[in-house]
This record gives C-alpha cells, sequence and structure tokens, in this order.
C-alpha cells in the first residue's frame, strides 16, 4: 500500500536519502526543509508525488504549518522521519548556555513539535510510523560530545516512553540510532563546535577535532542503504523499537550493554540491600504466592 512520509530535515544527508527511497518505492512523500529549494534543488519541482515545504523544527508555527500542508494535500501522514539535528561539540565547560538551548531546540523540542503535531491524525487513523533518528551518540556517551549525547538520550527516554503510549492505536515507534555514515555531519556547514576555549582541555580539543576532520568522508556507513532500510521497516508489521545501524554502532551497544551488566553484577548485592527490610513481599515471595511480580507503572519509576 502506498504511504505517506513526513520527513524533516530532508535537504541533504539521510533526510534526503531517505525521501528518494521512499519515493523510489512509489510511496508520496512530504519533505521538508528550512529552505524548500534547496530540496527542490536534489528531489525536482512539488507533484502528485511530492510536497516541499519550509520548515525550521525550532519554530513552532512552522512546524502545525507544515503539518497542515501535508494534511490539506495527501489527507493523512503514514510515516513520521524525525530527521533534522546537528552535533554541537565540544567540552561541556566550554559550552554557553545559548549553545546548549539551541542545541535541545533543534535536536528535542523540535522533534517533540513535530511529533505533537502529526499525532491526531494518526492516532485517529489507528496506524503509523515513527522514525527517531538517534545516534550512537544516544547508545553511549563520548568525550567532546556531552552535549550532543544528551540531546540523544533524551530522545531514546522519550522514544521508550512514546512507544508504549502509541502502541494501543496501532502507532509503532522506531528509534535508528546509526554509527558514523557518510555524510555531510562531519562538515563544517553541519557540525558546530563550542565558543569558548578552556586551556585545561587544549591538547585533548586538538586531538579530537583533528580526528573527526579526518574521518570525514570516509565514513563506513553508506547513508543510501541506511535510507532503504527504514523503508523496508516502514513495511514491517511489528517493527523494532530500536534499529542499530552499521557495525561501529552495534559494537558501541555490545559494548555498552556488556559493561552495564558487569557494573550491575558487582553491586548487586549493595543495590538490594537500600531496600526496607520489613517491604512486606519482595519480587520472588509474590512469585511464590502467585501474585503478579511487576508493580504498577507509578511504582516502576517513583523513587
Amino acid at each position: 500500500m502506498q504511504k505517506i512520509w513526513f520527513i524533516t530535515g530532508a535537504s541533504r544527508g539521510l533526510g534526503l536519502e531517505i525521501a528518494q527511497a521512499a519515493l523510489r518505492a512509489g510511496d508520496r512523500v512530504v519533505a521538508t526543509a528550512r529552505d524548500r529549494r534547496h530540496v527542490n534543488a536534489r528531489l525536482g519541482p512539488d507533484s502528485a508525488q511530492l510536497l516541499t515545504v519550509d520548515l525550521d523544527v525550532s519554530r513552532a508555527d512552522q512546524v502545525q504549518a507544515a503539518v497542515d500542508a501535508a494534511l490539506a494535500k495527501f489527507g493523512t501522514i503514514d510515516v513520521l522521519v524525525n530527521n533534522a539535528g546537528y552535533g554541537h561539540l565540544g567540552y561541556f565547560e566550554e559550552l554557553t548556555r545559548e549553545e546548549i538551548a539551541t542545541q535541545f531546540a533543534t535536536n528535542v523540542f523540535g522533534l517533540f513539535d513535530v511529533t505533537r503535531a502529526v499525532l491526531p491524525s494518526m492516532r485517529a487513523a489507528r496506524r503509523g510510523r515513527i522514525f527517531n533518528i538517534s545516534s550512537a551518540a544516544g547508545i553511549r556517551g563520548s568525550e567532546f560530545a556531552s552535549l550532543y549525547c544528551a540531546s540523544k538520550f533524551a530522545i531514546e527516554g522519550f522514544s521508550e516512553s512514546l512507544a508504549q503510549e502509541l502502541a494501543p492505536f496501532g502507532v509503532f515507534v522506531t528509534l535508528v540510532e546509526p554509527g558514523p555514515f557518510r555524510t555531510d555531519f562531519l562538515s563544517r556547514d553541519s557540525m558546530q563546535l563550542a565558543s569558548v576555549a578552556v586551556a585545561d582541555y587544549d591538547a585533548r580539543r586538538g586531538d579530537l577535532r583533528a580526528a573527526f576532520e579526518q574521518r570525514n568522508g570516509k565514513q563506513p556507513g553508506d547513508p543510501l542503504k541506511l535510507a532503504e532500510a527504514i523503508v523496508r521497516l516502514s513495511a514491517e508489521s511489528q517493527p523494532p523499537l530500536r534499529f542499530v545501524a552499521g557495525r561501529m554502532a552495534l559494537d558501541a551497544a555490545d559494548a555498552k550493554l556488556a559493561g552495564m551488566a558487569r557494573e550491575i553484577e558487582q553491586w548487586r548485592e549493595v543495590s538490594i540491600a537500600t531496600d526496607f527490610e520489613t517491604a512486606e513481599l519482595t519480587t520472588a515471595a509474590r512469585a511464590n504466592a502467585g501474585q503478579p511480580t511487576s508493580d504498577s507503572a507509578l511504582e516502576r519509576w517513583s523513587a
């Protein structure tokens, strides 16, 4: 069945590749960017298959207008791809409050606003797919990327929770966690650096910046193949909550999980010892008594 896609950040990089892959699959695409002319230059003029819309996701007024335009032309949105975002790198002490706010305005709050605007139509239709483009930086924190990682970790927690909220309506959420892919993410046009320099970080900062610049254009991930994988996932009846993309991201996820397992086990007894000794029933006791072993949603997160 032909699907209607709504893609943010579609003027270049992965967003553009996803738009092209969806069009090749015979679907219809709403491709958005801060300047739609850049999208038209790559995808061609608007047509029965394509609608391009100006959208800066950090501007709430543009978000609703873009979604309204998509619904006016195509009547529905089947697949939302929250791709718009950028990396702001630097040691945390070197980042200004304004730089932090701007990073979150795009990577987090912009994604929230687009999702909020699209959800009513998906919920009413009782179907939909949401792909939130995270990163290996949403799996594991990295030196020099504390702000960018924080933005992606926020999307991870949001997506896990949103998936549970939307499951009863037939709407699925998938986190896409790419490692390094050969887009312009590391170019000077995309990546931004902290504006303040703290001398104690000079040597390490220099080494890391050089490493990023040397890696640009040599990343092992193929964005065309990732775009095709996302189109394939959009047709799955039970898409995954997480799609880890590329060998380097898989290695990072494996290492993170193994390290967490070791640390949890090392401190298990100390963790258990923080419970009240007079707790009415432990999980094991509940199981032996034939009672449910899981607490309510409120009990799971209220501590």
